[in-house]
């Protein structure tokens, strides 16, 4: 597979979520962008995994403390989710979630 194709995207994702749990942001950061990249050229712009890509890569930016982008990223993916999934899907829950809890760590 080209390293652009779609099924690349997934599995980067999930690699950067997982140096997200252990601590290795700057490698969580790249593997999430990829992943990012490659959703954002081969799904339609309020697909539900480009949300969920945005989540991931706010969660990182938190993690580094970049509050701002990681603002940005959790209400842009906010913004998908409320235009792609269901009112009470559980994603649009833990999207809410994460812009309150960055405004909680951002006023500390």
């Amino acid at each position: 597979l080209d390293a652009n194709h779609r099924n690349i995207a997934s599995p980067s994702s999930s690699i950067g979520l997982i140096y997200n749990t252990m601590g290795e942001y700057q490698k969580a950061l790249s593997y999430c962008t990829t992943a990012h990249e490659i959703f954002q050229t081969s799904l339609s712009s309020n697909h539900p995994l480009l949300a969920t890509s945005y989540s991931n890569i706010g969660s990182v930016y938190q993690n580094l403390k970049n509050y701002p982008e990681a603002i940005s990223s959790y209400k842009r993916a906010l913004e998908i989710g409320q235009s792609a999934l269901p009112p009470a899907h559980p994603d649009l829950a833990v999207y809410k979630h994460n812009l309150e809890s960055i405004s909680k760590n951002e006023s500390k």
